[in-house]
């Protein structure tokens, strides 16, 4: 079964409470697959800073570890929790760990990569923070690749045009 919007899904917080996204309408949303070990765990770093920047306008970002690319989340949730609030001052909301990819894929990582958006493909997740952003009224409005930096003009754009 498809769902039709990121708002019918549910996650697991990384502290075990389950959320309901319908808790994030009227936000403008940013998912990311994140990892603790990657060459791109700096971008933690630029996440914090575009909460930072926009939060009060209503983006929220969504981090949800994973490890399935080289193994590279290998910790316990509190282990990944006590990670980011130590080393990058994390205050967005992190989720449990998922699988992105594969028969094991969690339901809103399956959404997310069957939506094609604009330019950018459906398609399987291709590395750790791969970044997708949720409109206010829950449907995908863009998709960015890992190596795209969370505060690059492309993100930063995308996200002021969401926040209109």
């Amino acid at each position: 079964m498809t769902m039709a919007n990121f708002h019918d899904f549910q996650a697991k917080t990384i502290r075990g409470d389950d959320c309901a996204l319908s808790s994030f309408e009227g936000k403008v949303c940013l998912v990311v697959n994140v990892a603790s070990a990657c060459g791109l765990t700096p971008q933690y770093d630029g996440l914090q800073r575009l909460y930072s920047e926009y939060r009060d306008r209503g983006l929220e970002i969504l981090a949800f570890p994973c490890n399935q690319f080289g193994k590279q989340e290998p910790g316990t949730e509190s282990e990944i929790a006590k990670f980011c609030e130590t080393n990058f001052g994390v205050e967005f909301p992190m989720f449990s760990k998922v699988e992105v990819n594969g028969d094991a894929r969690d339901p809103l990582f399956g959404w997310l990569t069957s939506v094609e958006v604009g330019p950018d493909n459906a398609g399987d997740v291709a590395w750790n923070f791969a970044k997708f952003l949720v409109g206010r009224d829950g449907e995908l409005i863009a998709r960015f690749e890992p190596p795209t930096e969370p505060c690059s003009e492309p993100v930063k754009q995308k996200i002021e045009s969401a926040l209109v």
